[in-house]
């Protein structure tokens, strides 16, 4: 199975507002960028975007390394989040869309999630930082 590390982070400028979205994929010695952004959204889902947008660019099921900066999304699989949701219906959870698609992914790769501190030293997290920012600027 491959291996593949994947960087993200998510950005909003007002919580709603225009955000972006920033990924880094590498597979060996072959690094890849990818962003977006929208209109009218929140940080969170910007955050969601970013994962399942790296994870949609895979071709064939892989072992993942998955490194974001957003708890949300960390913790939502390292404190097993989601075992609680599903128990309540997803009742009082948002972006239970987007929650929905992460968790599809999740069932094809083999993903270990890790968090890193935001706006800090890590350079690949702050080149995600910027992709998001640049995403947002485009919308502005």
């Amino acid at each position: 199975m491959k291996e593949v590390i994947i960087y993200t982070d998510g950005a909003c400028s007002g919580n709603p507002g225009d955000g972006g979205w920033g990924a880094i994929l590498f597979y060996g010695a072959v690094s890849k960028e990818i962003s977006g952004g929208c209109k009218d959204t929140t940080n969170n889902k910007m955050e969601l975007t970013a994962v399942i947008e790296g994870l949609k660019r895979l071709k064939e099921p892989c072992r993942v390394k998955v490194y974001s900066d957003s708890a949300y999304v960390v913790n939502a699989f390292l404190q097993d989040w989601i075992s609680g949701w599903n128990k309540r219906g997803w009742r009082n959870v948002k972006n239970t869309e987007l929650w929905h698609e992460l968790i599809a992914l999740t069932e094809i790769h083999n993903i270990t999630f890790y968090k890193v501190k935001g706006h800090s030293d890590n350079e690949y997290n702050n080149r995600c930082d910027e992709l998001a920012r640049g995403e947002i600027k485009k919308l502005s």
